[in-house]
């Protein structure tokens, strides 16, 4: 390496690691104190100060960015690790499990998330010059990948207009653009593809997973849903798995269950009833569903959960 290239890559690091620390700074002023906020449409802030239990949710399409800590993200078996030098990014909506790795009173997890209007990602694609691709590729729909220069420069204009509200609403939608613009021409183009919904078998995938995260609760008859997107049920389930890692059964199974916790949780529903409401015809299969995933049968797991909850209102009050 010469000391010019040498003084380049220099200057390059000294860039990162000086966005690195405004975003910190940046989002402690924002949030000063745990919990969640969206300041802005679309965008996400968060802070912890503490490890807490894994989270069940379903995911929407998101670009996600830490500034502190480190976390990591289970799509079905398939772990996804990422922390300030890389970022998440979802492109479909995904029933995935998350977990804290990094977070402290001292050094609190730090991050966002910028939901990814499918709208925005398709005028990219046009205004780009996209030529629709002939080849049936599939590539999952979740990727963790480096955090480059210029993708975290835009991430820090866009949290600096937090401290600028007249500002905001004018050039927050052109540093979104600028975001999935960035994202587009890096080597997210097909995944991003899920969002637009096009090209190859996305569209119909994007389809299925959109009709099984609105009709859960109801019997699912995979040849029924095959013969409507106009593929063969082999097909079907090889393409599904290939961008979600699952196959269309357990990814239902996944979103009853959770939608189960969510319902005991906010409406305190004993199992039995929530289990009939998620599509179960069995309550004793809906307990051994629950408890293979959660690790306790419902009504432990809302004990814990509770329990956890209460603790953490008394630290937060002490």
């Amino acid at each position: 390496m010469n000391s010019i290239s040498h003084h380049q890559t220099e200057r390059n690091t000294h860039r990162v690691q000086a966005s690195r620390d405004e975003l910190v700074d940046l989002l402690a002023r924002a949030l000063r104190e745990d919990g969640e906020v969206e300041p802005l449409k679309g965008l996400y802030l968060n802070r912890a100060s503490s490890v807490m239990e894994p989270l069940h949710s379903v995911y929407s399409p998101v670009f996600c960015v830490i500034a502190q800590g480190s976390k990591e993200v289970f799509l079905s078996t398939e772990r996804y690790v990422y922390d300030p030098s890389h970022y998440f990014l979802v492109t479909a909506e995904l029933p995935l499990v998350s977990h804290l790795l990094e977070a402290s009173r001292d050094q609190p997890y730090l991050a966002l998330r910028l939901e990814l209007d499918p709208t925005i990602v398709g005028s990219i694609m046009v205004e780009a010059g996209d030529v629709v691709s002939k080849k049936h590729t599939d590539v999952k729909a979740v990727d963790v990948s480096s955090l480059d220069a210029g993708l975290l420069d835009a991430v820090v204009r866009l949290i600096r207009l937090l401290e600028a509200p007249a500002e905001a609403p004018f050039l927050a939608p052109l540093i979104t653009r600028e975001i999935v613009y960035r994202l587009w021409m890096s080597e997210q183009r097909e995944r991003l593809r899920h969002i637009a919904a096009s090209g190859g078998y996305t569209p119909h995938i994007a389809r299925a997973i959109e009709r099984l995260n609105q009709d859960f609760d109801q019997q699912l008859r995979i040849d029924s849903i095959a013969r409507e997107l106009g593929m063969s049920v082999s097909g079907f389930h090889h393409h599904f798995k290939a961008v979600t890692a699952m196959s269309p059964l357990q990814f239902q199974k996944r979103l009853r269950l959770q939608e189960a916790r969510r319902l005991m949780l906010a409406e305190r529903l004993d199992a039995t009833s929530v289990a009939y409401r998620v599509g179960y015809r069995d309550a004793s299969h809906f307990n051994r569903e629950y408890k293979s995933l959660f690790g306790l049968p419902p009504m432990r797991d809302m004990e814990r959960l509770r329990g956890t909850a209460r603790e953490s209102i008394s630290l937060a009050t002490n």
